[in-house]
């Protein structure tokens, strides 16, 4: 069976497979300025977009779509990669990839409400200002108050609400705080996915709050070194040695 899989024109069954001591290679003279090896950089870790992409097989949106946002991510890393760290490429690359990726789908999946939700928002919003000076007024005591069906004004508050962050804290005390995604479950994790979050959780919990920014900027945000050192007030070399301490210090614990 042919592993043959076109994404833009691209057969990536012909895509090459190199080795990690050729991708440091590539990164060092890409960073250089060798737009050469910028361009074998992309087109040979094309596949790990891909895996990526198939990740997000069951949306709406386009695969080539996809792709081509992954890619984005992928050059992102290409130029934030710092070569210095002890840190497979991968491992940068695949976050920034899907953080990429993530991010279209949240720009592109914008719920539009329409007038008519709207208005009838507005009526029920109106109404409960009123009702609030005589008691706490239920749905019910709104709806009846301009005279439109329960389902219709639920559906109608519910349109209009703003969304809640899951990394909003939904309880905070002397210092530890508990956020919304930290009470979801998902029955679906397996027993050795859920004993690494722990341990990698564990050992991000040991590191100094500067360290934990820092990794927080680099590698959620994708930030590189100089635009951290100028966020947070010290210089680029600092940046690069509390990063490079506090992975070597993740490793030790994992």
């Amino acid at each position: 069976m042919s592993n043959r899989v076109l994404i833009c024109g691209v057969d990536t069954s012909k895509l090459p497979n190199i080795k990690q001591a050729r991708i440091m290679e590539l990164l060092r003279q890409a960073q250089q300025g060798n737009e050469y090896c910028r361009e074998e950089l992309i087109i040979s870790n094309m596949r790990l977009v891909l895996s990526i992409v198939q990740r997000f097989s069951s949306k709406k949106d386009s695969m080539d779509d996809l792709f081509q946002v992954g890619c984005v991510g992928l050059i992102k890393a290409i130029d934030n990669f710092d070569i210095n760290l002890n840190v497979r490429f991968s491992t940068y690359a695949v976050p920034m990839i899907i953080g990429e990726i993530k991010r279209f789908l949240r720009d592109a999946s914008t719920i539009k409400v329409s007038r008519n939700l709207r208005d009838t928002a507005f009526k029920a919003l109106k109404a409960r200002e009123k009702l609030q000076y005589q008691t706490i007024p239920t749905l019910d005591d709104i709806a009846k108050e301009i005279d439109i069906p329960l389902r219709d004004v639920v559906c109608a508050l519910d349109a209009v609400s703003e969304p809640i962050s899951l990394y909003e804290n939904v309880y905070q005390d002397d210092g530890e705080s508990l956020m919304i995604m930290e009470t979801l479950s998902d029955n679906k994790a397996l027993d050795d996915n859920m004993i690494e979050d722990m341990t990698l959780k564990d050992a991000i919990n040991l590191l100094s709050d500067r360290e934990k920014n820092i990794l927080f900027l680099r590698y959620y945000l994708g930030k590189t070194q100089i635009e951290i050192s100028e966020d947070i007030g010290i210089s680029q070399a600092q940046v690069s040695r509390i990063e490079k301490n506090a992975l070597s210090a993740i490793k030790k614990l994992m």
